[in-house]
């Protein structure tokens, strides 16, 4: 039976969220809103009597001293009404928590179709409010339509009607489920099953594919299993496996870099390879605090003589880009899982943001899905949820605006963990897959979230519809997950752990089965959210919350024992083998028997152009102007630039001070209003050994050259590391490079020579500085394609690329956290001195724009005198 809940606070208390609406609709659309209640909405799709469901409402879900109840509605005393909820299939957080709550205090266990569903009613009052502001109000502040449902009724048609009539947004799929063998004979016909699949293979990888399928030995062995055609599931495991996101195919490519102006030409084969790959594998052979880097989910670096740190580096930009909230709360607890699936398992011990949108007050003609302002509230929001909720402090942050990024937002995140040195007498940083062991998914279940958006068009949309590609993170169920997988880490109940991410099932135990040499896995027995999911769907969804570990059969009692202590769900799938074959059963019938390493072997590299002409080629040159006139407006209108003025009201809204090792803070001085160089923290309490964090990113450099751009966004990082009193010897760094398409088109892409240009011509700088300063890369990640298509003033579509951009992260050691150094001045008459030299270098700077030029002069790293100069500091 279903039954309705409706929470508010008591009406002589201020009602912050409400306030939060009143201040926003007058601020972004000068909305007058003379009162704004807030209502919880909680509908109970459970097997409970009334008398069950009064009792949780009053112990569980309402606190008597601050709020009401009502069942099912309050009053109606409101001029408009704007009801809120989550769409069919998208995770709703509070409401897999009230199932809890209510299955802990009846003692009683419920079924994966017994559901809390969560929603909010915002009842306003005010003169002269219209049926369309509520809709504005409705559709660009309170819900997002790709995940959300909202609808507006006034008080008057409630009491003349009554109040909507309102159904559970719950997922009826009425579908069979089903494998399809695809046919196609030629590459033309595979193709077009691609573009309508949207496996968005590359047009030079689609032979190789069919030429494997084609090969008369695999026909004999597909035969023997079973199989003819290729199935659905198969091309879906290349696809994804072959996929630029998960395979770095641009940063495997071959460049041929022309330099436009002198007449160069060379060709540079793999940036991976010969700039991160090959420096980094060379400082870790000179450097004994450098353990593990290049394969696993995270980088290692040695904290001290009982423990290593793992970081990583990740982006969420499209679905960020989609919905903001879910996007970059999917984003943060997605980063977490990193550590947590590096080596055999890494504590949590604090995160980072990197926020890179359109200016707050974008008023141009291209319409984006999400106004910047909307968009940044809603990334700060998740950001914020995804960290403070999963009790991991985020101590370091930063924001920087350009109207590009109307077109493709970036989302940077950042995990750091920390685990022992050693488990059992075994290093922890180990992990392999033997033939034999149990593969085990732990975590959450498998819906339609996380699946590309070819599963949205390929059924009849209704109000039962899930929202298929949108994922939304629970960091509730994941906290609870890490807490059980460190202690059957510490138990040595684990051979291997990863996580599940992009790809889903299908990129965790493809990759993870290569170490084995090969897997079987029952698909059947994969724990669904609902029933109706085709197989290829379970295989390759990322639904959250999921790991996938190794376990002997002869610890699985304990293992599951474990689990089930913590309440976390854990399922058998299959078994690591040593076939080499990729065997995967749905109901005991073989749907998939390939190559494991198929992905890897026969697929050619991709093949760029990369021409660089030289700035003042392309029209940059100094701007001459005269003396200022006024230097204290000057001054003014240059500190109230966006990304120069203060961000204190987003460091303020993340929780920093969780697990207590905080020692320099995101806000320093008297007031906590000067912003930090960089955060410390002690992750190991027992001692005052300190490991302190930095990020920096500065794209207004990039349009001029990224050569310079990348060398002054390293040496920041290092400087800013330095300064702390951090050691120069032992910093490491994270790479996350996010750069528009670089593939040439004439008419799509006509400058995506000199793009590609720019990222040649990054890479072989990061190498350059990198030696030079012995600073390897422990982690990173590149993502592409960050170019949006934004709606015109006609409804026609326009391309915006955003800037090149690299945020560049480092980490290291503050021996004794009791001398790190803040960046506020301490006592009046303090000497203020600068070290190094200030020159005429202020192109692509914040006063430049100011003045709408960009400049040509960018600052140049003279990366051997710095060197000397922070060696000497320290």
């Amino acid at each position: 039976m279903t039954y309705r809940l409706e929470t508010a606070l008591k009406e002589t208390l201020p009602d912050p969220e409400g306030e939060v609406l009143k201040a926003r609709a007058k601020d972004y659309f000068g909305i007058e809103l003379e009162f704004v209640r807030t209502v919880k909405v909680l509908l109970f799709d459970l097997p409970i009597t009334e008398e069950e469901f009064i009792f949780a409402a009053k112990e569980v879900f309402c606190n008597p001293v601050t709020e009401i109840y009502s069942t099912p509605y309050m009053g109606t005393d409101f001029d408009y009404c704007i009801r809120t909820g989550f769409r069919p299939g998208v995770c709703d957080t509070a409401g897999n928590t009230a199932v809890e709550a209510i299955s802990d205090l009846l003692s009683r266990e419920f079924g994966k179709d017994d559901q809390v569903y969560t929603g909010k009613r915002y009842c306003i009052k005010g003169q002269n409010l219209t049926k369309s502001d509520m809709n504005k109000l409705a559709s660009e502040l309170l819900a997002n339509d790709t995940i959300q449902t909202w609808n507006v009724y006034t008080g008057e048609s409630v009491e003349k009607e009554g109040f909507p009539v309102e159904n559970s947004p719950k997922v009826v799929l009425v579908h069979e489920p089903e494998v399809k063998e695809i046919e196609f004979s030629s590459d033309k016909e595979l193709e077009k099953i691609s573009r309508e699949r949207n496996l968005a293979l590359n047009p030079n990888d689609i032979p190789v594919i069919r030429d494997y399928f084609s090969r008369e030995d695999v026909i004999k062995e597909r035969k023997n299993r079973g199989l003819n055609n290729p199935t659905d599931l198969e091309l879906e495991f290349i696809a994804q496996a072959r996929s630029d996101h998960c395979n770095h195919n641009t940063f495997q490519g071959k460049f041929r870099y022309t330099d436009k102006n002198t007449g160069e030409e060379k060709i540079i084969d793999n940036l991976f390879k010969t700039c991160i790959k090959e420096p980094t594998i060379k400082l870790k052979e000179q450097s004994d605090w450098v353990v593990s880097v290049l394969w696993d989910n995270a980088g290692i670096a040695k904290f001290d003589e009982k423990y290593n740190y793992t970081v990583t580096g990740e982006t969420h930009n499209s679905p960020s880009n989609m919905e903001a909230y879910g996007g970059s709360l999917t984003g943060i607890v997605g980063v977490y899982r990193d550590p947590l699936g590096t080596g055999l398992g890494s504590k949590l011990i604090m995160g980072s943001y990197g926020f890179c949108t359109g200016h707050r007050d974008y008023d141009g003609e291209l319409k984006p899905k999400l106004h910047p302002r909307r968009l940044l509230d809603g990334i700060i929001e998740g950001v914020k949820d995804g960290g403070n909720k999963s009790g991991v402090p985020t101590t370091f942050g930063q924001v920087y605006f350009d109207n590009r990024y109307t077109g493709k937002s970036l989302v940077y995140v950042t995990a750091l963990g920390l685990m022992p040195k050693e488990l059992n007498g075994s290093p922890s940083h180990e992990k392999k897959t033997s033939p034999g062991e149990y593969i085990v998914m732990c975590g959450g279940r498998v819906g339609k979230d996380g699946i590309h958006g070819v599963t949205a068009s390929s059924e009849t949309f209704s109000e039962n519809t899930p929202a298929g590609h949108v994922q939304i993170g629970d960091p509730y169920t994941q906290k609870k997950m890490h807490d059980f997988l460190l202690e059957a880490r510490d138990e040595g109940l684990m051979t291997f752990i990863t996580d599940n991410g992009g790809g889903g099932l299908s990129s965790s135990i493809g990759e993870s089965a290569r170490l084995s040499n090969g897997c079987v896995v029952n698909l059947h027995n994969v724990p669904l959210k609902y029933e109706g999911l085709d197989p290829w769907e379970i295989w390759i969804s990322e639904s959250q919350e999921r790991m996938t570990a190794a376990v002997d059969p002869s610890k699985i009692d304990r293992f599951m024992e474990l689990s089930r202590k913590h309440a976390v769900e854990s399922t058998i799938i299959g078994e690591y083998t040593n076939t080499g074959k990729l065997h995967v059963k749905w109901n005991n019938d073989t749907i998939a028997w390939i190559d494991i390493d198929l992905p890897e072997k026969g697929f050619p590299q991709w093949n760029f152009e990369a021409e660089w002409s030289s700035p003042e080629s392309r029209g940059f040159t100094e701007p001459v102007f005269s003396e200022p006139e006024d230097y204290k407006k000057l001054m003014l209108e240059m500190i109230s630039r966006p990304n120069i003025c203060s961000k204190k009201w987003i460091q303020r809204q993340y929780d920093h001070e969780v697990q207590g090792g905080s020692v320099i803070k995101p806000l320093m001085g008297i007031n906590r209003n000067v912003p930090s160089d960089a955060s410390v923290i002690r992750p190991n309490l027992e001692s005052e050994k300190g490991l302190a964090f930095t990020q920096t990113i500065n794209p207004g450099y990039s349009d001029i050259d990224t050569d310079n751009m990348t060398r002054l966004v390293v040496d920041e990082s290092v400087r800013r590391l330095v300064v702390t009193g951090c050691s120069p010897f032992e910093i490491g760094g994270v790479d996350n490079f996010c750069w528009p398409g670089i593939s040439y088109d004439e008419k799509v892409n006509p400058d995506g020579k000199l793009k590609a240009a720019k990222l040649v011509r990054s890479c072989l700088a990061l190498k350059d500085i990198c030696l030079e300063y012995k600073l390897p890369l422990l982690s990173g990640k590149d993502s592409m394609y960050v170019d949006g298509h934004l709606k015109g003033p006609f409804g026609e579509s326009r391309k915006v690329s955003a800037p090149e951009s690299l945020q560049f992260s480092a980490t290291g050691i503050v021996e004794d956290s009791k001398n790190a150094v803040t960046a506020d001045f301490k006592h009046e008459e303090d000497l203020i001195y600068i070290l190094g030299e200030t020159k005429d270098e202020l192109g692509g700077s914040e006063y430049y724009d100011l003045i709408n030029t960009k400049g040509l002069n960018i600052p140049q790293v003279n990366q051997n005198k710095n060197k000397e100069l922070y060696k000497n500091y320290y």
